[in-house]
């Protein structure tokens, strides 16, 4: 063929400066390890101009090179070893898709400011061992948790993975993350950072050896744990949570405090943990959440009305957590007998009759403190009264269990908490609401016991 308009190796050379007068011009080949025939057709050249173009038509043809079993091997092997070159380009490249695939995760430009609290999904799918089943720690409602090594440090981790399928939203979401990860407390456990990816999110967390508390309360298999365990891990969270409420720099709204979300450390310590439905205000301000989230039995009456989370239904919640671990069951339970279905109304009618601990835990058997116990059970109901202006604060809650304040006296009615509520969802309470202190209205709508 004629010489192409982009040939493959073209050179313009200026051979001045090594031209004699006198000189040769011709053509070197050499061969390699296979035998190889090298043939000149056809060439032209010109001094100071322009050389004739050839005409391929008149070239003479190719000789046929003479049939070896070097060539055969060559004619064969070649293609073969093309094939095989092509095979492994294109496996590595499937192979580079697909772990670009398995490890690809969401990161859009404004998260680049949250650097140190933004993790790797490689490096988390590591730690997890892939998220294998083995791995996993419990699952919930809103996803499950596995321990992890990071690959780095080599420090244990709980993550969990939660789906999120909108991303409206989803920048002031991960803002509140990252400010919760700056939140520094004994009895709260560390949100150290997130990761997204695809559908979901991986909230990462210290890891807490000893698991929940709610396994320690409801899995026959786990130990007992003796009063005085139980009663300064209840000290312990009520701690954390004034943190949460009064003594960080925002107010953060748990809005899903339970047994299930009490870690437990090495020396059986509790630490609030999971926040990822917590909520953050600036102090004094008015919260705006709408969405009603949370577990069935620790949700406060009001946020059915007014989908508002605040301090005070962190408190409802609180309540409920402390009966539970002073009577070893849950909020609701529907194995139980019709008048133990929720634990909240047959505390309430035990204290009307004055036998409020009969209702503790039957495992602690005789070795319990009564007056902490009784201290707590009342403190339950007190805080997971149905009227929120009757609920203490988390200070005064601290004060009661430290014993620097005593537990108000708690006067004698008629009206049981179920009714109590059904009469402030029906708007009969306004004039309790409108109570400026919250003990004047503790001291004029609970009933009490012995």
């Amino acid at each position: 063929m004629a010489k192409p308009h982009r040939p493959l190796l073209s050179a313009v050379i200026n051979l001045s400066s090594v031209l004699l007068d006198l000189m040769y011009v011709g053509f070197s080949s050499s061969t390699g390890s296979f035998l190889t025939s090298h043939y000149v057709l056809g060439w032209s050249f010109k001094m100071n101009g322009v050389a004739q173009a050839l005409d391929p038509s008149l070239l003479p043809s190719l000789p046929r090179a003479k049939s070896n079993h070097k060539f055969k091997v060559l004619r064969i092997g070649l293609p073969l070893a093309s094939a095989t070159l092509v095979l492994t380009i294109v496996g590595i490249a499937v192979f580079i898709l697909r772990r670009r695939t398995k490890y690809s995760e969401l990161l859009e430009d404004w998260e680049l400011e949250y650097g140190p609290h933004r993790f790797s999904y490689k490096d988390l799918f590591k730690a997890a061992k892939g998220f294998r089943d083995t791995e996993l720690l419990g699952r919930g409602g809103f996803g499950r948790v596995y321990k992890g090594v990071l690959p780095s440090s080599r420090s244990e981790v709980a993550i969990k993975r939660v789906s999120h399928g909108s991303r409206q939203g989803m920048r002031e979401f991960i803002a509140e993350i990252v400010s919760l990860g700056r939140l520094r407390h004994r009895n709260l456990v560390q949100l150290l950072g997130y990761c997204r990816r695809q559908g979901e999110l991986l909230l990462v967390y210290d890891y807490m050896p000893n698991g929940s508390l709610e396994k320690f309360l409801h899995d026959q298999a786990k130990p007992t744990l003796d009063w005085a365990t139980r009663f300064r891990i209840i000290k312990g969270v009520a701690s954390g949570l004034l943190y949460l409420h009064e003594d960080w720099e925002q107010v953060v709204i748990h809005r899903d405090i339970k047994a299930s979300n009490v870690l437990l450390d090495n020396e059986l310590n509790g630490r609030l943990g999971d926040f990822g439905l917590a909520r953050l205000y600036d102090h004094g301000t008015d919260p705006q959440t709408t969405h009603v989230v949370g577990t069935m039995g620790y949700l406060a009456p009001e946020l059915a009305r007014t989908g508002k989370a605040t301090t005070i239904t962190d408190v409802f919640a609180f309540g409920t957590f402390l009966l539970e671990v002073a009577c070893g069951r849950r909020p609701v339970d529907p194995t139980a007998h019709e008048e133990q279905l929720v634990l909240l109304d047959w505390v309430v009618e035990k204290w009307r009759k004055g036998s409020i601990l009969e209702t503790r835990d039957p495992r602690l058997g005789e070795e319990y403190a009564v007056e902490e116990v009784e201290l707590v059970l009342k403190l339950g109901l007190l805080c997971s009264h149905p009227l929120p202006t009757a609920r203490p604060s988390m200070r005064q809650v601290v004060r009661y269990l430290e014993g620097h304040a005593p537990l108000p006296e708690l006067s004698p009615a008629y009206l049981n908490f179920s009714l109590l509520a059904l009469l402030h969802k029906e708007g009969f309470d306004d004039h309790i609401m409108s109570c400026p202190s919250s003990s004047v209205a503790t001291a004029s709508v609970l009933s009490g016991g012995r």
